[in-house]
């Protein structure tokens, strides 16, 4: 078996995976607050910790690897967003938590094991709450209970920031109820316009760290392999996860690894409504598949800044398309489709941190080597070349091997996963052109006039079809077709 390395947060440096407990690898990833359309940057976390998903099933087998994404179905952007359209809370998460499934579908995202609603997990918040009044490390005050950040000695550990910008970062401003400025807020009080439930301090709503340690611990344990997410999640949620989890835990670490992937702009700025290159998932799959998608972000590694636009999406698109078109010429010799979960240097790259660069730099080697093998050699004896094509047969065996390989790769960052002749034929949903019955009416009206030797008329249709993004390709079995 191959050796996991993967860079942990809380060390800063790259370290050997060893899991707890091997049959039941357990990971935890920060999943949406659904109040709107998934964006460019919510999608890139879910695709980089698919990635890794996919890579512990591999290593340790699909039962043994459990994966938990919650939805934040509670939450002041929620509040505000119902109030502001009007509609209800309940209708308003239902909808947008259905078009996240959607839209990261769309992306070859696997669901995960256990998708936890934070609204289930009250009554664990409210125990865990609890726990951390009675050991002195929160405090209620002004219906708020509140974390006192001075109870636990090394706090900040993951972010390693100074007091003065764990104050400055806080997502609560500072109150007067508080007793330091950097403590934050675990429940608080609901007026009666908005959700609420019932506590020893009231009538309130969890604040928004202490969702995800009862979600985690009533998941996947105290103490769990894997916590990860953006790296804007470093301060202040996850280190105020920390805190929570291991004051109320007597001090068991929440998880062992913390792995955060890096900030995404757009055109080389933050993405921004008012700069108009803000993006949603929803936009984008407009302009291309959802795997183009997937595999612009997943062109740069997962830790470094990743700057994205719409001509790195049709690069990706590009890309996608020639290897797509090598399995498509490889389907006409041999219909073999087995994949092959061998230790390849995809692997081998991914168990790297993560490197999906190379791993993609992998597979393009393997499509060159592919497309090479169709360039079949002739016999070195000048004889047979006598009355024989130019070309000599390729081998079968040669060619399923390397798509098998391909599909193996592909299989692992997700990418690969349609039928190549369906891939070939997409288009934007919505976007006018030839239907397919209608192209191939052309098709055939071409293979007449070409019979009636209207050669006129054949490179008409072509150049019309070409004008409409429909390419024509002839050879022995006739006239395929593909958008371009």
């Amino acid at each position: 078996m191959s050796e996991l390395y993967l860079h942990n947060t809380l060390t800063r440096q790259k370290e050997k995976f060893e899991p707890i407990d091997r049959s039941n690898v357990r990971m935890y990833v920060c999943g949406p607050t659904v109040y709107d359309f998934a964006h460019l940057g919510n999608a890139r976390p879910v695709v980089v910790f698919d990635v890794l998903f996919r890579l512990l099933q591999r290593l340790y087998g699909q039962d043994h690897v459990t994966y938990v994404r919650n939805i934040t179905d509670i939450d002041d952007k929620i509040i505000a967003r119902s109030k502001e359209s009007g509609e209800s809370i309940a209708d308003l998460t239902k909808r947008t938590a259905q078009a996240f499934h959607e839209d990261m579908g769309a992306l070859n995202a696997l669901p995960p094991t256990i998708e936890p609603r934070a609204t289930e997990y009250i009554d664990a918040m409210i125990a865990m709450i609890a726990t951390l009044v009675e050991k002195g490390h929160a405090y209620a005050a002004d219906g708020h209970v509140l974390f006192n950040v001075p109870s636990m000695k090394d706090y900040g550990q993951l972010s390693r920031l100074p007091h003065k910008e764990l104050v400055a970062g806080a997502r609560v401003d500072i109150a007067p109820y508080k007793k330091d400025a950097a403590d934050f807020v675990l429940w608080k009080p609901s007026t009666p316009d908005q959700p609420g439930w019932d506590s020893p301090w009231g009538r309130g709503r969890p604040g928004w760290h202490i969702e995800c340690s009862a979600m985690g611990e009533k998941n996947l344990g105290e103490t769990f392999d894997i916590h990860g997410g953006g790296l804007d999640l470093i301060f202040p949620h996850h280190e105020n996860e920390i805190a929570q989890s291991r004051c109320a835990h007597g001090g068991a670490p929440l998880a062992r690894y913390w792995v955060h992937n890096g900030f995404l702009t757009v055109n080389a700025d933050k993405m921004s409504k008012s700069l108009g290159n803000f993006f949603t998932v929803r936009d984008l799959l407009v302009h291309a598949p959802g795997e183009a998608l997937r595999l612009a972000l997943l062109m740069g590694h997962y830790r470094q800044p990743l700057d994205f636009s719409l001509e790195s999406l049709q690069n990706a698109k590009a890309k996608l398309d020639r290897w797509y078109n090598a399995l498509y010429e490889a389907d006409k010799i041999t219909s073999e489709t087995k994949t092959v979960l061998s230790n390849d240097e995809c692997k081998r790259a991914l168990c790297d941190d993560l490197n999906t660069p190379s791993a993609i730099a992998y597979i393009d080697q393997l499509v060159n080597q592919l497309n090479a093998a169709f360039l079949f050699e002739e016999p070195e004896n000048p004889a047979f070349k006598i009355g024989c094509p130019n070309n000599y047969p390729a081998n079968p065996a040669n060619i399923a091997t390397f798509k098998a390989k391909i599909l193996s790769a592909g299989m692992a960052l997700g990418l690969l996963q349609h039928p190549p002749e369906a891939w070939r034929k997409w288009q934007p949903a919505g976007q006018s052109g030839p239907t397919d019955a209608e192209i191939e009416q052309q098709i055939e009206a071409r293979l007449a006039a070409r019979k009636a030797k209207d050669y006129a008329e054949s490179d008409r249709i072509r150049d019309a079809l070409a004008a409409q993004g429909v390419i024509l390709e002839d050879g022995p079995g006739g006239t395929t077709w593909r958008r371009s």
